[in-house]
Formats: C-alpha cells, sequence, structure tokens
C-alpha cells in the first residue's frame, strides 16, 4: 500500500519529441537515431527525482491526439518539448492545448557544431540531408512557439546542446520550480489564533492567496491546542525531551518545568499537525485571560522550530504571507527561516537580521541554543526560546508581497550570511552582507512594499524562485 501510495502522489513530467513522418522512408535510420537524442533527454530528465512519460517521437496529428490523452491522464505537472528535426506544428497543439499546463520547448543540437569536413565527404546528396535533418532541430522552434502564444498555452525555452550541463542546471530547475508550485497547489495551511493586533503590512487575503497557490487554509482555534494537550501523558512528554536534547543545544540555566512544559506543548502541536494534514501553520495568540491557553501559547517555540525543521514551517504573528515563503524555500530544499531587518552595522556594511519565535534548525550554523527568557518582548508571557545564526554562505531571502492591484510579488534578494558577532538575546540572529550597500539594499526592498517580515534560506536560488512566479503568474522582483 506504500509503495502504491508513494506512485499516486509521484511529481510527474511529459517528454514527447517531434519530427516529420515524410523523412523515415526517405533516409533509413533517421527516426532511430533521433528517438536516440530523446531518450538521453528522458534520461537526464529523469534525474532531477521526477518521473517522466516519455511518449516518444510524435510525428502524426494522430499520435498527437493519443499523447495528449496520455499526458492528461498521467496528471503531467509539465511538458517538455524537444525539437529533434523539422516537424510540423499541427503535431505539438493537439498535444497540449487541452492539458493546461507550461511547455519547456528544448531547442538542443547533438553536438556544438556539424562537423562540415567529415559532412561535405560523404558519398551522396542524400546522405548529407540525412545528416543536415539531424542537426536541424532549430528550424521547427519558431513556428511551433509562433502557435503556442497564439494559443495561449505558456511556454519558455532552452536552447544549447544535449551534452551541455547548463542546459540540464535550468532543466532541473524548471522541474524543481513545477515539483514547488505542486506541492504550494495541495499543502494545507494552518491558521490559529489572530493577527497581531495593529500590524497592519501583515494583514493578507486568504483568499488571492487560495487562487494564486492553491492549496487550502485551516482556520484552527488555539483552544483546541489547549485541548489536545490535555491528553498529552508523560511517556510522550518523555519522548520527546529525548527529541529536544538530540535536536537542540539546550543551556544549563533552562527550567526542568519548562522544558516539561514545550515537550508536552510541542506533543500537541505534531497532533494537531496530522489531523489537519497541514504542511505550514501560522499563529499568533494575544494570550489574556484564558491560563490554559497563555500556558499552551507561551511554550510553543520549541515544538514549532521542530516542525520547522521536518518541513512543516511555522510562522509566528499570523504571517501568511511569510509562511507562504518560508513553505516555498523549504520545499525547494533551502530552509526557510522566519526573519526580518532591524539594524545595520555601517562599519562592516552589514544588515542584521532575526526574529524571535520558531527558528529553522536545519539552516543553522552549529546546533540551536536554548535559553529561557523572563519575557517575551511584545508579546505576553515567558518561557523558552531558540538562539541561532544562519550557516555562514550563501543565502536568499524570499518576500510574498501584496501588490495595490491585489496580486502577488516574489521579492527576493541574495547575500552572503557572514560571520561576525551578534545580539546574545535568545532570538535568530545573523550578519548579512549584500552585492550592494547596505543602505541601498534596503531601500530598493522597501520600494516594493513588502511587510517587514520575510524567508531566509540556504544558497543562491533566485533563479529557481523566479521560474516559480512565471510558472504560477507572480511577478518577481530580484533585488541582488
Amino acid at each position: 500500500m506504500e509503495n502504491l501510495e508513494s506512485k499516486k502522489n509521484a511529481f510527474k513530467i511529459g517528454l514527447f519529441g517531434i519530427g516529420l513522418n515524410t523523412y523515415w522512408d526517405q533516409f533509413p535510420g533517421l527516426k532511430d537515431r533521433l528517438l536516440g537524442y530523446i531518450q538521453t533527454v528522458s534520461e537526464r530528465l529523469g534525474g532531477f527525482q521526477a518521473e517522466v512519460l516519455n511518449v516518444g517521437l510524435i510525428d502524426d496529428v494522430q499520435m498527437a491526439f493519443q499523447a495528449g490523452t496520455d499526458f492528461r491522464r498521467a496528471d503531467v505537472e509539465m511538458i517538455f518539448l524537444y525539437a529533434t528535426t523539422y516537424a510540423l506544428s499541427s503535431t505539438v497543439l493537439p498535444v497540449v492545448r487541452k492539458l493546461k499546463v507550461p511547455v519547456v520547448m528544448l531547442n538542443l543540437s547533438p553536438g556544438a557544431a556539424i562537423d562540415y569536413s567529415t559532412f561535405n565527404r560523404l558519398p551522396d546528396r542524400s546522405s548529407m540531408t540525412a545528416e543536415w535533418l539531424a542537426h536541424c532541430g532549430s528550424c521547427p522552434v519558431p513556428e511551433v512557439v509562433s502557435v503556442l502564444k497564439s494559443a495561449g498555452v505558456p511556454f519558455y525555452q532552452i536552447t544549447g546542446t544535449l551534452d551541455d550541463e547548463q542546459v540540464w542546471k535550468k532543466a532541473g530547475e524548471w522541474i524543481e520550480a513545477a515539483r514547488v508550485a505542486h506541492v504550494m497547489s495541495r499543502n494545507v495551511l494552518g491558521l490559529m489564533g489572530n493577527y497581531y493586533p495593529g500590524m497592519l503590512d501583515i494583514y493578507s487575503n486568504l483568499r488571492l492567496h487560495c487562487a494564486t497557490f492553491g492549496g487550502h487554509i485551516e482556520i484552527i482555534e488555539v483552544d483546541e491546542l489547549s485541548k489536545i494537550r490535555e491528553f498529552v501523558t508523560d511517556a510522550d512528554v518523555k519522548a520527546k525531551m529525548a527529541g529536544f536534547e538530540t535536536a537542540f543545544d539546550i543551556k544549563p540555566d533552562c527550567p526542568a518545568a519548562e522544558l516539561t512544559r514545550a515537550a508536552a506543548t510541542a506533543v500537541a502541536l505534531d497532533r494537531l499537525v496530522e489531523k489537519y494534514g497541514l504542511g505550514s501553520l501560522a499563529y499568533y495568540h494575544k494570550g489574556l485571560g484564558v491560563p490554559a491557553n497563555e500556558n499552551t501559547m507561551s511554550s510553543i517555540i520549541l515544538g514549532t522550530s521542530m516542525l520547522t525543521a521536518n518541513g512543516v514551517p511555522v510562522a509566528g504573528e499570523y504571517e501568511v504571507k511569510n509562511v507562504q515563503a518560508m513553505k516555498i524555500m523549504d520545499v525547494f530544499g533551502a530552509g526557510g527561516s522566519f526573519t526580518e531587518y532591524y539594524a545595520v552595522d555601517f562599519n562592516d556594511n552589514v544588515v542584521i537580521m532575526g526574529h524571535d519565535g520558531p527558528c529553522h534548525p536545519k539552516i543553522a550554523e552549529g546546533k540551536v541554543k536554548v535559553k529561557p527568557l523572563d519575557i517575551y518582548h511584545g508579546k505576553v508571557g515567558r518561557g523558552l526560546s531558540v538562539e541561532m545564526s544562519v550557516a555562514h554562505g550563501k543565502v536568499t531571502l524570499l518576500s510574498v508581497v501584496e501588490t495595490p492591484e491585489n496580486k502577488l510579488l516574489f521579492l527576493v534578494a541574495e547575500a552572503e550570511s557572514v560571520p561576525g558577532p551578534i545580539l546574545e538575546i535568545g532570538n535568530t540572529n545573523s550578519r548579512y552582507r549584500f552585492p550592494v550597500d547596505a543602505g541601498l539594499f534596503m531601500e530598493k526592498w522597501n520600494e516594493q512594499g513588502p511587510a517587514h517580515h520575510c524567508a531566509i534560506g540556504r544558497g543562491h536560488i533566485a533563479s529557481k524562485i523566479q521560474k516559480l512566479g512565471n510558472l504560477l503568474g507572480i511577478k518577481t522582483v530580484v533585488i541582488c
């Protein structure tokens, strides 16, 4: 059953090549040669953790109709179209017109150039023509994309050679972007509690998010988490405490009672996530007057950090836009930790960024420290908190912005997490150096009107986010 379910939920892409069937009798061996090229493409695409449905070389309209049916039945998320030689656009449109998925046009030559000397020594002009046809995949591309554009089929292009690693890097990024879009379209986002009162920039249009990303938003009461917590056993707490010991560097001044409190809440969070099938969560609770809820919500940071590390990113302050950014970054494999900028070190030309609440332990520089706080600044309660810096090296910032036109926008910047002194206050804290002056970065970033939170992840992945934006119809602005 597990294997069947895994196969059912596999991420699928389609591949087909195009050619002209008139050529096959005229030039024996040409079709087999082109099929070999398609097989090479299939194997390379399959290396990006995707199930590839390769329907082969489409060379007439009836085959095109059947290929379209096969792709629809397989529920492919993206189509790669490989022009192997000249082909008629009538063999393309029936394949893709009803699919409503993006098409990546592969304009790939078998080599960097034709060997002109060898070519011109071939024994006859028929042999020459066959060799030429094996290299003229670029020929039908304008015809095909003209038809795709007229039909309103979204398409993108990759041009190069079969053995060019940059080609496959781009193809891999398109597949990654499509996979992220696939995950987001099925993601269940939990919203627990209410907005931080008066923080106007984080208020969000939930309908817009569902219409743009897909997925589902589950509205959850804090009382439910508190009720689940009542049924947590001592054995549950003991097991979770062992998980804390593995995941965190727990400082000696952390009271045992606080660790027990956090462990019970972490167990309840796990059960809440399982109940609703949550893939992400945003929360905030003002916490006045109901002791059970205050107890739950003031002991939530360790459990939410562990969820974030395990593919269920959690954002504080009910930050819907930012938990979407965090989920995107996490599915890309970059992490996605909740952050904001709050100070500048002009001496070192770095921006200081961090936040209280949950972090992403898997992108930390070293082990995440757990420290007790006597007060949660700006919030009710006290308890345990986490302290970390993002691992030194390349990083990417992503903000999901709601524009005045009632659309979403991706705001992106690439930077480097650099060593240096940080504020050891029991929160996440990192130093980031941008390719532009720190002050200019902030001005350019602020011009786009983002909320003050963003997601930080490891690696430079702006090009991947741009591709995701293309697939979702979201404008992407890269600051640096």
